[in-house]
């Protein structure tokens, strides 16, 4: 052990939840410490109660993948919406996924296309492969494009609450 999972692991046991989703992050991912999902889910747990927003994402995807969790695509979503409307890039793709694969959600590639984009507008790359794949025709792009921009609005209040 380093003196770097050390201090996170003080830190998060003090109920830092930057240091909580951080120690998932090592448990997670094997950094540090072995791969450990169940206190990977822990942590992110905990950091996630206190409205962390990237443990929101990363506890979403343990749902979605059912590692340290069983799996469960309407926790997945629950999570990853909570994050997504705090602005949370990763979890807006993983949303939009969701709705193009029907997971958790009804299919729906309007709401798929509308979380990607936002999600690339937030900074999240990949998005736009993703939304490349759904084949919209220009009038269902039109309408995605505005639930982006009512979604986008959304964030935009709750970042100001």
């Amino acid at each position: 052990m380093n003196w770097y999972f050390e201090e996170t692991k003080s830190l998060a046991e003090d109920g830092d939840a930057d240091a909580q989703r951080r120690l998932g992050n090592l448990y997670n991912h094997g950094d540090e410490v072995p791969q450990n999902y169940n206190e990977a889910v822990k942590w992110y747990r905990k950091a996630a109660e206190q409205g962390d927003a990237e443990a929101q994402g990363s506890l979403g995807m343990m749902y979605e993948t059912g590692e340290g969790v069983p799996q469960d695509y309407d926790e997945a979503i629950k999570l990853y919406r909570k994050a997504a409307e705090q602005g949370d890039a990763f979890s807006q793709s993983s949303l939009g996924q969701m709705y193009r694969d029907g997971k958790g959600v009804a299919k729906d590639l309007i709401h798929a296309y509308a979380w990607l984009n936002v999600a690339q507008a937030n900074g999240y790359e990949s998005a736009d492969i993703f939304k490349q794949g759904l084949g919209l025709t220009p009038e269902q792009v039109a309408e995605a494009q505005a639930l982006s921009a009512e979604i986008y609005k959304r964030i935009e209040a709750n970042k100001k609450d």
